[in-house]
């Protein structure tokens, strides 16, 4: 046995700013015999060094190592040991040593830098997006920094939470029914602390009619054991049950399932923290409805020192934004019985266990049985180490995502690819095109022939989808060039190019409706002139989309040319009326917890590029003409919205929008006055969307589309 068939991988060396203690992770594995290290340091260093080894699923998947062996490790190091510290990794009679220099400069551990430390590592991340963005930029995204995490999100939790809970009491009394709760509950050398605060939370629970399932996965800490006994003992709701080997966090939570006999279960983590309110809510949400089977809340952050940040403010049901990231996340509550039938979580699937759950459990029911609260009831523990705090620290947690959704597509029986997406957590979905029917493109234009030019170019030059004609609805051209572009685009496309004459007064919807009448493509795809093709792939995601029956309207991810979002999803109620959300946010910009970088639903996309079903158009009657310019495509997407599909915006098809080059803006008093008058039909006709949008969380702001916090 050679020390060459050790492999050691280090993910992450952080140093605490005020202790100068280290923590090093990552794992170890004998190659040749599938077995993992062990791993001692010298006799003089053992009362300053602790070693926990941990599973990692995706090292065992890799290298089909038994489940059993803990390849993972997570060594913390007091900071009075200096020089280099020597870590021994022992197999069998083979020995390799790593040497852990503890003077050198490592990026420090969040939480525990000095102040001036923090101002040093704002600054680099402020410089690093002003080279990438530019001043603009850079200024906006502070600013929403500061909204998202610090006085407009204090100011909301002033003004929408209390501390005052007496009345409930009595809401609690007038239920009709109190389902019981069981909350799920693995836990595994987690702090007394944390654990302590999180029962805690649950002791202050306005609902009373809950319990508390645990399961201890062997852990190794005797003051944690004797807590667990003692609250044990103290409350009879708390049920807890001790493995006597690490069976990892799928198994623990099984066995705590296995303790549960309530109706529901309520997933927690060891270290996170329930707001008064949670299960009362709950019980509230199936006293409406007890056909629900799902429930789920809006959540944010914790931090060691109690300060509350990032909310999460979600959308409600949004299948499409689930296969690329689990935003259901936390508060989850799950019919019990489901649950069982289902066999609860996977082993094999660590890390994203509740992930692999919601995309099963939501199969057995229907989009009525989901109920979301949109309230923060839950707070997740940013604790170095943990999820919540920073998803690279988890990276096999993203290995079993993407095993997640690869098993969702064969079960589903969904022909597609699922690769990692931007960040960790986040991924995408590329269905496969099952039949290459053909598009119709129906491009609006009038004159304009250098603008008409760059677009019909960028289609022919750079697309991928090879199943398409283009239609140009002429509306009134009388330029020389135009017409010799039109040739050429003939002699080029032969029967694939039609240009369609419509000399008529400009009226946006009538014209498109006159010219879908034609179209011979099973799916037509509305296009504005001045847009020019970025993706060449953007056809091909659209018709992936497009040739389910359960989708309607798909939209693209639209740029200005400085690269700026012009067209990221449209939202209802903006502006009192709808709005474009992440509206000039930069190109590279994650969005509203990565809203930019996954596959949305949406209530209604842009016409300036939108993709449909010719069938569903028809059913609809097209565009309604009474909206000549403006929310023509607003209007179009929720009567799609209306017979049952979904409305989706497809991150990955993109397209810059020059908007409006040739027919101008709408700056002139009659312009002005018809986009009111346009504008008040849509309130007229869409009044319940535009109060409430299902796919926009009302406690986000209703003045801009930038995702900050409601405090207006």
């Amino acid at each position: 046995m050679s020390s060459n068939d050790i492999k050691i991988t280090v993910d992450s060396v952080i140093k605490n700013g005020k202790t100068g203690a280290i923590t090093m992770t990552g794992w170890t594995l004998n190659q040749k015999f599938k077995q993992s290290p062990e791993i001692i340091v010298d006799d003089q260093y053992q009362n300053d060094v602790s070693i926990q080894r941990l599973y990692r699923m995706d090292v065992n998947t890799l290298f089909e190592v038994p489940n059993e062996e803990n390849c993972g490790f997570e060594i913390k190091v007091a900071g009075k040991i200096k020089g280099t510290l020597p870590i021994n990794f022992l197999s069998g009679q083979a020995k390799k040593t790593y040497s852990l220099k503890m003077n050198k400069m490592y990026k420090l551990e969040i939480g525990t830098e000095t102040p001036t430390q923090l101002k040093v590592a704002k600054v680099k991340k402020g410089l690093n997006y002003l080279r990438k963005n530019g001043i603009k930029s850079t200024l906006q995204r502070y600013q929403l920094e500061k909204r998202i995490g610090g006085d407009e999100y204090r100011a909301w939790i002033l003004k929408n939470e209390t501390d005052d809970f007496s009345a409930f009491e009595s809401r609690v009394n007038e239920l009709k029914q109190k389902p019981l709760i069981s909350v799920i509950m693995p836990v595994y050398n987690v702090e007394v602390r944390w654990l302590s605060e999180a029962i805690d939370s649950l002791f202050k629970q306005v609902y009373p009619n809950w319990e508390l399932c645990i399961c201890d996965d062997a852990s190794t800490s005797s003051e944690l054991k004797e807590f667990l006994a003692k609250i044990a003992k103290n409350d009879e709701r708390i049920k807890v049950v001790y493995s006597t080997e690490n069976g990892h966090i799928s198994k623990a939570s099984n066995v705590a399932l296995a303790l549960a006999t309530g109706n529901f279960v309520a997933l927690m983590d060891n270290d996170d923290v329930l707001s008064p309110l949670a299960l009362f809510r709950v019980a509230e949400a199936l006293n409406k409805n007890p056909d629900l089977k799902l429930i789920y809340s809006d959540e944010d952050k914790i931090d060691e020192n109690g300060k509350r940040f990032e909310p999460a403010f979600k959308p409600d049901w949004a299948p499409d934004l689930l296969m690329g990231t689990n935003y259901i996340s936390h508060l989850g509550v799950y019919d019990r019985d489901l649950v069982n039938e289902l066999s609860g979580f996977r082993v094999g699937f660590e890390g994203a266990q509740d992930y692999d759950l919601v995309l099963r459990f939501v199969e057995k029911i229907n989009e009525n049985q989901i109920c979301h609260i949109p309230e923060i009831l839950y707070h997740w523990r940013a604790l170095p180490g943990s999820t919540a705090k920073k998803q690279g620290e988890k990276d096999y947690a993203g290995e079993a995502g993407l095993m997640a959704l690869r098993d969702t597509l064969v079960r589903r029986k969904l022909s597609g690819k699922v690769s990692k997406g931007i960040a960790s957590g986040f991924y995408d979905i590329r269905y496969d095109v099952l039949e290459e029917e053909k598009v119709s493109i129906i491009i609006p234009t009038k004159n304009g022939s250098d603008v008409l030019k760059a677009c019909v170019d960028s289609i022919i030059e750079k697309t991928t989808y090879p199943n398409y004609e283009i239609i140009i609805a002429d509306n009134g051209s009388d330029e020389e060039a135009i017409e010799t572009l039109y040739q050429e685009y003939q002699a080029k496309l032969g029967d694939r190019f039609i240009v369609q004459r419509i000399n008529i007064p400009f009226n946006f919807s009538r014209i498109n409706n006159i010219a879908a009448e034609s179209a011979k493509g099973k799916y037509l795809l509305f296009l504005n002139n001045d847009t020019e093709v970025i993706n060449p792939d953007w056809m091909t995601i659209m018709v992936s989309y497009a040739q389910f029956q359960r989708v309607g309207c798909v939209g693209a991810k639209l740029y200005y040319p400085d690269n700026t979002i012009q067209h990221a999803g449209i939202v209802m109620g903006l502006g009192g009326i709808a709005g474009h959300g992440h509206h000039y946010f930069p190109k590279g910009d994650l969005g509203y917890f990565g809203r930019l970088y996954l596959d949305n639903d949406y209530m209604a996309v842009t016409a300036a590029c939108v993709m449909l079903r010719k069938a569903d158009f028809e059913v609809v009657g097209g565009f309604d003409e009474e909206f000549v310019v403006a929310f023509n495509d607003v209007d179009l997407c929720l009567k799609v919205y209306e017979l049952g599909r979904v409305n989706i915006w497809a991150h990955q098809a993109t397209l810059y929008h020059f908007e409006s080059k040739t027919r101008g803006y709408e700056n002139t008093a009659e312009k002005i006055q018809r986009f009111e008058g346009e504008k008040k039909l849509l309130q007229k006709k869409w009044p319940e969307y535009i109060k409430h949008d299902p796919f926009y969380n009302p406690n986000l702001t209703r003045g801009t589309g930038n995702f900050t916090v409601r405090v207006e």
